[in-house]
């Protein structure tokens, strides 16, 4: 997390979701591949290697869900995917959102921190439990993982558990973060001398209200910040999110799917020659415009 931490500072707060359904990919520019699998991982690659060309981003956001839909191509592809982002020198967070008892709990901590599928942080989802997480923080003790542990989630639906009121004062999420600061303190002699421990938080920024709230309690955690863009998430709320510790901010749709705003891109569609480097070239701009966007809001504060 603390290079995480560090790659925000120098290359901007955004982070690409890699969430790549194929239905994303205009079936001119799938028909040219073997299959909707090989398609996704060239648009992959292509994006990945513009954005580290480009300093655009400083880590990418992997849905493992997308992958898993196209069977076992698709998540070769997801093992590919890995390997690319590793190679670009950028941070992967693969988006998996396990939460399960202590032994499942286990076998998926390997399965994602060692192996085919290793990668660098995950998202890890806290509500059967808190001894659900140990599994995964051993990982971070041991081999420098990180994981960031949903907290107040960019869905409509996050109302109906993570916003109820608790018995003894707070709401539910107040008690995941509550777990969250006391494993910061637990490994702060881990990390001694780093100004970011391997446990973040995901807040999304689609309410307001909340954004100032949490930043002001938690301000030594990093953030995972869904949301912006597609889902409707104002940078400026993102801003607010990215102070004291800092966070990342990541677009999906709003990269993979920004050939469809491109008017350049519809035209060539409409005559049969669009191609993947175009609908990549539209991906590079909008990753390029939402760096600036979101620092754009940072310095307004």
């Amino acid at each position: 997390m603390q290079i995480l931490q560090e790659l925000a500072a120098k290359n901007g707060p955004l982070c690409v979701g890699l969430d790549t359904d194929p239905s994303y990919i205009p079936q001119s520019v799938l028909s040219a591949y073997g299959s909707p699998a090989e398609a996704v991982l060239a648009y992959n690659r292509e994006i990945i290697n513009r954005v580290k060309a480009d300093r655009s981003a400083c880590c990418f956001k992997v849905q493992e869900a997308y992958y898993e839909a196209m069977g076992i191509d698709g998540m070769k592809v997801y093992a590919q995917t890995l390997k690319a982002v590793k190679e670009s020198g950028l941070v992967c967070i693969s988006d998996i959102k396990r939460g399960d008892i202590a032994a499942t709990a286990g076998a998926y901590a390997r399965a994602h921190f060692t192996g085919d599928f290793e990668t660098d942080i995950i998202t890890v989802n806290p509500y059967m439990g808190f001894d659900t997480l140990k599994p995964f923080t051993e990982y971070c003790k041991s081999a420098g993982k990180g994981i960031f542990v949903l907290l107040r989630t960019s869905n409509p639906g996050m109302v109906d558990i993570e916003q109820q009121e608790l018995k003894n004062g707070g709401r539910v999420l107040d008690a995941v973060g509550a777990e969250l600061e006391r494993i910061k303190n637990e490994y702060a002699s881990i990390y001694e001398g780093q100004t970011c421990g391997p446990v973040g938080a995901v807040v999304g920024c689609t309410e307001e209200s909340d954004a100032q709230i949490l930043r002001n309690a938690y301000p030594e955690l990093f953030f995972l910040i869904p949301g912006y863009g597609a889902q409707g998430g104002a940078a400026r709320i993102a801003a607010t999110l990215l102070l004291k510790a800092g966070g990342t901010v990541n677009s999906s749709r709003g990269i993979l799917c920004a050939w469809k705003k491109s008017e350049d891109c519809m035209k060539k569609e409409e005559s049969g020659k669009l191609t993947l480097a175009d609908i990549a070239d539209a991906a590079e701009k909008a990753a390029v415009d939402s760096k600036l966007d979101l620092e754009n809001a940072v310095k307004s504060l």
